[in-house]
């Protein structure tokens, strides 16, 4: 069987890995036993099958957006399974690739609501150096074989992500598109945030409530509320 990344050794300390500001936000989870499963089941993953994204880019969303420059919280489900597509950005693909269709509806969306035209790469690296986490509430797949690392502990990871981030935050945009990341927004309080819902832009869900929802024009409105710049969705990487 393949075995795609390098480093996988360093999966038994895993949280190293992610930068030091996220380290010390979330010191509490490395300890715990979902934690230490999930790094032991990742070890062997990540020795004996092929796993997206490379183990260097598990953690590439908290490394782009550092915690305290976190404005907006938009979550995935789990990393595109196909070969070269994930880079641990949720719903984000290298330049070099092609956009998949629910990154090509995210796109139409876009363009309706601010009208920018769709850019010409799929890649989503500048918004979150804008201070747009982009977060799967799964870090990692199997190769062809979606939602394979479900129930395995991300889900805890994730919950505690968001946890910290409502807690030491004021003010952020949580926008939660499809049935998996609306199971997050228990752990968001409003008014203190602003939580924006719709249907996942997939496809088969798309036309269900997620066309037309406007979440990017509407994020802009609650950052200005609550005295944040605004994001500009628009813009290609600098």
């Amino acid at each position: 069987m393949e075995k795609n990344q390098e480093n996988t050794n360093a999966a038994l300390q895993l949280h190293l890995s992610l930068p030091p500001d996220w380290q010390q936000a979330l010191k509490n989870e490395f300890s715990r036993p979902y934690w230490l499963a999930l790094e032991a089941f990742l070890q062997k993953e990540y020795q004996t099958a092929t796993v997206y994204p490379p183990f260097p880019q598990i953690f590439y969303a908290l490394q782009l957006t550092p915690f305290k420059k976190v404005k907006v919280v938009l979550l995935g489900q789990d990393p595109y399974h196909n070969p070269h597509q994930a880079h641990g950005l949720a719903f984000s693909v290298p330049p070099t690739v092609p956009p998949p269709p629910s990154l090509k509806n995210i796109f139409k969306e876009l363009e309706a609501d601010l009208g920018h035209p769709p850019p010409p790469h799929g890649c989503l690296d500048h918004w979150a150096k804008e201070g747009v986490l982009l977060l799967n509430t799964v870090l990692t797949v199997r190769a062809n074989k979606p939602a394979s690392h479900r129930n395995k502990g991300w889900e805890h990871f994730t919950d505690a992500v968001i946890q910290i981030l409502a807690q030491k935050h004021t003010g952020l945009v949580f926008l939660l598109w499809g049935n998996f990341a609306k199971k997050k927004k228990k752990w968001i309080p409003t008014p203190k945030h602003a939580i924006l819902e719709s249907a996942h832009p997939s496809p088969l869900s798309a036309k269900n409530g997620f066309f037309g929802s406007r979440p990017f024009s509407q994020t802009n409105r609650y950052l200005e509320k609550f005295g944040k710049a605004k994001i500009h969705w628009g813009e290609t990487p600098r």
